[in-house]
């Protein structure tokens, strides 16, 4: 089952089957995960990462940096890389048809949620930042940026459904999700 905003369906913390219903981009996610002792450790690392990020934290109008928020995004890929390899094969072994493992379902945030995003905006961010003038701040030049109010709205829709991929990390990880925290 798959909803739009905040997309996620799980049982109660640290159930033994968890329902997901992710929509990442283009590719809906829906079945079931089982997690195993392992992928509860792994859920849990990742789920630190994410929510003390912009993956899941708002990035209000004038504050931030967008190429800091693309960078934070990015840093995600060697973050997950390095938590599949700690935990080996195990946590991404195909299950049967609607299961889905840790490891599947690392990769399927990466490759349809923010590869896409970060392919679009890090080239086009790029050039913009090579034409800025010495005298002018980084801040400021990019909130010139005629393509500034896009990315930060694209960087929010990324975001609500990052939400949804925490909150079944923490689910998995027998934790209260802390996405629904006020952020200042």
């Amino acid at each position: 089952m798959v909803r739009k905003g905040p997309t996620l369906q799980a049982m109660a913390w640290g159930a033994d089957s968890l329902q997901v219903g992710l929509q990442l981009g283009v590719v809906s996610v829906s079945g079931t995960w089982r997690p195993k002792d392992e992928e509860r450790r792994a859920a849990w690392e990742l789920y630190v990462e994410l929510v003390t990020r912009i993956a899941v934290v708002p990035l209000k109008p004038s504050q931030g940096l967008l190429r800091e928020a693309l960078t934070s995004l990015y840093s995600l890929f060697g973050i997950t890389r390095d938590i599949l390899r700690r935990y080996g094969p195990d946590i991404a072994r195909p299950r049967p048809e609607g299961e889905y493992s840790f490891g599947e379902l690392a990769v399927l945030v990466l490759n349809y949620e923010l590869r896409p995003l970060l392919a679009h905006w890090h080239p086009m961010l790029d050039l913009w930042e090579a034409q800025r003038p010495t005298t002018q701040s980084r801040a400021g030049h990019e909130d010139a940026w005629e393509h500034a109010n896009r990315l930060r709205e694209e960087l929010e829709q990324a975001r609500q459904r990052l939400v949804g991929y925490a909150d079944l990390l923490a689910d998995a990880a027998g934790v209260p999700p802390l996405s629904g925290y006020p952020t200042p």
